[in-house]
């Protein structure tokens, strides 16, 4: 496999810390805050990820997550930035984890690894295949079976064993068109052991404030912290709508991205501070969390921050 580079931050000692509990943060009165990366694949990636990192570092993150490929395609680059982003720079990561073409004891294996590495904390997903093996057998169908095997696994040091997030939809999941239905699911994937849920991005709160009544309704009581993706460039909107199937653009939004006429300053511009506004109306409405989709870019990030007035 390439080496990908990915600098060291010197400021932080080699040792692994000890794990932190999800739970610990959602003790505490104030929403958290938390970035999603995904793995370099290219010693070029790998250097502006550094770059991101230092710089969204200095937010003092609660936590920031590590995407995992369809099928644990990235597995290996996955657990490398892992770990290299507890002993090189101080951050609690949260790996994402998917089932769907696991053994059991691949599965085991991840969890061991993960473990001995000193991570505290695991998103659990049911996935997708990779492109080039179509549906392989598993022995996992659903991402409630896989919080029942991390929530068993006894291999950890800390007492309450891995902290566990699952995902959940605002606009609704895409493979579960009866929204009922996918309520009782997301349920039976809290009762399984999950300690919170992160959503998916979306651009209009209304959809997360009826999301969250109805995991109220549900008797869904763990934490549920709002996904964020901010809009950057004038092609992006499109990319967005395939990678969360079923995104809902507000007219507003869409029609104030069609007068920038395809300026990218001018959409960033808008992009970040309707992502702005979203943010600012869920603090003021009690949100657990903020969980921003960084595409591994840190300056969206930092500048929604700025302009809601965030501070630690």
């Amino acid at each position: 496999m390439q080496e990908v580079l990915f600098t060291p931050n010197p400021g932080f000692p080699r040792e692994i810390s000890t794990p932190m509990h999800v739970r610990d943060l959602f003790s505490r009165a104030t929403p958290t805050i938390s970035f999603e990366f995904f793995p370099p694949r290219t010693a070029e990636s790998g250097i502006k990820l550094s770059k991101t990192v230092e710089e969204l570092s200095a937010l003092q993150p609660d936590f920031v997550s590590v995407t995992y490929g369809a099928g644990g395609s990235t597995r290996d680059l996955t657990h490398e930035l892992v770990v290299k982003l507890k002993r090189d720079h101080g951050l609690e990561p949260v790996p994402h984890l998917t089932c769907l073409g696991h053994s059991e004891e691949e599965i085991l294996s991840i969890l061991e690894r993960y473990a001995e590495a000193g991570i505290g904390n695991l998103l659990a997903l049911r996935g997708d295949p990779p492109h080039d093996q179509g549906n392989r057998e598993g022995s996992f169908a659903n991402a409630k079976e896989l919080v029942q095997a991390i929530r068993n696994f006894r291999g950890h040091s800390c007492a309450n064993g891995f902290g566990i997030g699952v995902a959940g939809f605002p606009e609704g999941h895409p493979g579960t068109p009866n929204r009922l239905r996918e309520m009782d699911y997301l349920k039976a994937k809290v009762d399984a052991g999950a300690d919170y849920v992160c959503t998916q991005l979306f651009f209009d709160n209304r959809d997360f404030y009826d999301f969250r009544d109805r995991c109220a309704l549900a008797g869904i009581r763990v934490p549920i912290i709002a996904g964020i993706m901010p809009i950057t460039s004038p092609g992006q909107i499109h990319r967005i709508a395939d990678l969360a199937a079923g995104a809902r653009f507000p007219a507003r939004l869409l029609k104030s991205l069609s007068e920038a006429n395809g300026e990218t300053e001018a959409v960033e511009e808008i992009g970040l501070q309707h992502a702005a506004e979203q943010c600012a109306d869920l603090l003021a409405q009690g949100v657990s969390g903020l969980h921003f989709y960084t595409l591994n870019q840190s300056n969206p990030t930092r500048r929604i921050l700025e302009m809601v007035g965030w501070k630690r």
